[in-house]
């Protein structure tokens, strides 16, 4: 019997190539419904906000910039006061249920005391402050949502291991068993009331309902969502709460818990691609003492249902750069589609976080028969490309500063971040992660047979 290969990890010096992560904003303020965010820092980290995900325009009721100048940086001014004067506008305006106060590299370097602040103002204002420090320190600009939840962790109420919550009751009133088997309903059912099971990571409310439904088909219900859409409906968490991540980068949101508030973090892979949300499903399952049921089947309907874009990319290379930290699950998923991985380039990886999905990166690339992936950590851009010119890649998916000097090299390519805004979680929108990685190979499929037309209409004449 074949024996898993080992991943062999490297780390090069490479400078990060990335988005800031304050940018973390234009996603959050979508899921957070009543909430208000405030970004103190220079015009650049405005520039940047209003112009790369485009935040301003459509979220401006929900969101603020305080810019610092020259009176804030040579300490002329006193920070309480100003942020004060901010806070009283933002409350008046938009009365929202919670501020969200996002540090940059400039309230760092200027040393500004945001968490002490913080409890004066909510204290005078009467709106609760959660202040999350999303700067340049990061190695990924998906990891400002990772600073956020970690800091909302601490705002969430305490689990009761003896109160059932309103939803748990219901749900266990809706559940009917023979009489047969009601000694066995209330073992099983009497673990699932001592234990409570909380999701984070923030997903649009079709998508997040979609994992909620899976788990609810396995008699595991979810308690609650990090964040949740409304501030006042954060879940509880304690000792007896199970908490499971549904993105590789959110592992300081991942310790929080467990840490502060004595939750246990089950280890699964990421519901990215058939096989992985199979494999999150039946750890959660594993952890609640509950079989799962059809899941086998579930992932086998996605697979026939994906064979159109699964012959596109059969035998096909990709090269990923690294840029959001969802480079090893993305490989994960693409090696099980049948394509062939040279490298996964990765800012930086929690290993211990990530420990299920390199465990089911190994036993994927066994069951395809596909070489294991080379795993660079900090990987140095022109070492990089260097790397592909000689390999030579059908795909390479990267950051969109060298998404134009590869195709200039005659690579194919695919910016990173739209991944990060996509809908790629969960059995039903794996068509719509496929849709982007097949995209450019598509378009130069269909660029090839128009050439070829256009030669065999030249020889015609």
């Amino acid at each position: 019997m074949k024996t898993l290969e080992i991943p062999t990890f490297e780390c090069e010096t490479g400078n990060y190539h990335t988005f800031c992560p304050i940018s973390c904003v234009a996603w959050l303020y979508q899921k957070i419904e009543d909430s208000s965010f405030l970004v103190v820092g220079t015009k650049t980290r405005g520039y940047f906000l209003q112009n790369a995900p485009g935040v301003m325009i459509f979220a401006e009721p929900r969101y603020a910039m305080a810019e610092s100048e020259e009176g804030d940086i040579s300490a002329q001014l006193n920070d309480q006061k100003e942020l004060e004067r901010i806070r009283l506008q933002i409350r008046d305006d938009r009365n929202p249920s919670v501020i969200i106060w996002i540090g940059t590299c400039t309230t760092e370097i200027i040393k500004m005391d945001l968490e002490g602040i913080a409890p004066k103002l909510e204290k005078q204002l009467g709106i609760p402050i959660v202040v999350a420090r999303a700067n340049g320190l990061d190695h990924a600009f998906t990891q400002g949502e990772d600073t956020v939840l970690a800091a909302m962790t601490h705002r969430c109420p305490e689990y009761n291991l003896h109160i059932m919550t309103q939803r748990e009751r219901d749900e266990a009133n809706l559940v009917t068993v023979d009489v047969d088997q009601s000694n066995k309903f209330i073992e099983e059912r009497g673990k699932l009331n001592r234990c409570s099971s909380v999701l984070f990571g923030s997903l649009p409310a079709s998508v997040a309902s979609q994992p909620n439904l899976e788990s609810k088909r396995q008699s595991v219900p979810v308690s609650g969502w990090l964040p949740s859409q409304k501030y006042n409906e954060l879940p509880a968490l304690g000792e007896g709460v199970y908490v499971c991540g549904v993105n590789p980068f959110l592992s300081r949101t991942a310790t929080t818990p467990m840490r502060r508030r004595k939750c246990q973090l089950v280890g699964a892979p990421f519901p990215i691609g058939p096989d992985g949300t199979r494999a999150w499903i039946e750890k959660i399952c594993s952890v609640f003492d509950v079989k799962p049921d059809g899941l086998e089947e579930r992932e086998n309907q996605i697979w026939k249902i994906l064979s159109d874009y699964l012959e596109v990319i059969a035998g096909k290379s990709v090269f990923f750069m690294g840029d959001n930290l969802l480079e090893i699950s993305l490989a994960r998923f693409l090696i099980r589609c049948g394509m062939v991985v040279y490298e996964v380039g990765i800012p930086y990886m929690d290993r211990r976080y990530q420990a299920a999905e390199l465990l089911l990166l190994q036993h994927t690339c066994k069951k395809m028969k596909k070489p294991m992936p080379r795993i660079v950590e900090k990987p140095d851009n022109y070492s990089q490309v260097q790397r592909m010119h000689e390999l030579q890649p059908d795909l390479a998916i990267t950051g969109m500063a060298h998404a134009n000097p590869l195709e200039a090299r005659d690579i194919d390519t695919k910016w990173s971040v739209e991944f990060t805004f996509a809908q790629i979680h969960g059995f039903v929108n794996a068509r719509d992660a496929l849709e982007l990685v097949t995209r450019p190979l598509r378009r130069r499929s269909d660029s090839n047979l128009g050439c070829r037309n256009l030669s065999k209409q030249a020889v015609d004449v």
